[in-house]
């Protein structure tokens, strides 16, 4: 299976979610092998950051990584849309410090990638494999991974909220999958907890326009949910985009509870230190 990159460049522009000031992300083509790499634009020039598990700095809200002289947030979604749909090789230039929230889910920016379409490169897909199961299992959070020749997600959620309970999602990922089944769904939180970012100056870009807010007695977004089990579909997507902090492809069946960006990156980091959990192959 060959590299692929985009086949042009594009540009999603919208609010943040944490400053609420107006942001921009742009993708553009890279070369073969040269991965998925993050261009920070500060005011004392661009930062170059790759993914991987020790960048991430703050997985409170959403993830942050950083090069110990810039940071940039909420790029769980980016990462997302580009393992979702199998891009390897990338520049993302991201301005203004954050990625734009836009309508809370990963739709916007694989519309967006799909605009410009993806291009195969002559070089090999370069991926890593799990060798013997591994798992990391911590306050009532677990992931469980079993060797696999592709991408599945099996996910539980449960929350004491009603409206949610507990909600149960497995899918093979692959492009057409993820653009379908997972993309769309939109991230969520609690009327309680949305007030209390308020008070507190946080969360300041968050809005019923890209979040689904949930009540007591049910969601106040007038649209309702995209799909039935949106929260658990949301939280998957989550799951992969902060999987691709690996840096590279990562083949598995992952049995996946209650987990969220902290425990992901730290499984991730688990993964890569353990003996001999990974083997890196070309696919």
């Amino acid at each position: 299976m060959p590299q692929t990159t985009l086949g042009g460049t594009v540009r999603c522009k919208g609010i943040s979610l944490h400053s609420g000031h107006e942001v921009s992300v742009e993708f553009r083509p890279a070369a073969e092998d040269s991965g998925i790499v993050f261009h920070i634009h500060s005011e004392d020039g661009v930062h170059l950051l790759s993914p991987r598990p020790e960048a991430v700095s703050t997985t409170e809200l959403a993830t942050t990584v950083t090069d110990g002289k810039v940071s940039v947030s909420t790029i769980e979604h980016v990462l997302a849309a580009l393992n979702g749909l199998a891009v390897d090789n990338v520049e993302v230039h991201v301005f203004g410090g954050e990625a734009p929230i836009l309508d809370g889910s990963a739709m916007v920016v694989v519309d967006a990638l799909l605009s410009v379409g993806l291009r195969s490169q002559s070089a090999p897909r370069r991926v890593a494999r799990l060798t013997r199961e591994f798992s990391l299992e911590k306050d009532g959070r677990s992931i469980v991974a079993r060797p696999f020749d592709g991408f599945r997600v099996d996910y539980t959620i449960r929350f004491p909220n009603p409206v949610i309970g507990e909600q149960h999602f497995a899918l093979t990922i692959t492009p057409e999958t993820f653009e379908k089944e997972v993309a769309p769904a939109r991230t969520f939180g609690f009327l309680k907890e949305v007030e209390y970012l308020h008070s507190r100056g946080l969360a300041r870009g968050g809005s019923l326009e890209n979040v689904v807010v949930v009540g007591d007695d049910g969601v106040l977004n007038k649209e309702g949910l995209r799909f039935p089990d949106e929260f658990v579909r949301h939280k998957m997507l989550d799951f992969i985009g902060d999987i691709a902090m690996l840096g590279r492809p990562l083949l598995g069946d992952f049995t996946v509870s209650c987990s969220g960006h902290g425990h992901n990156n730290a499984f991730l980091r688990e993964l890569v230190r353990g003996e001999g959990l990974l083997e890196y192959v070309e696919r």
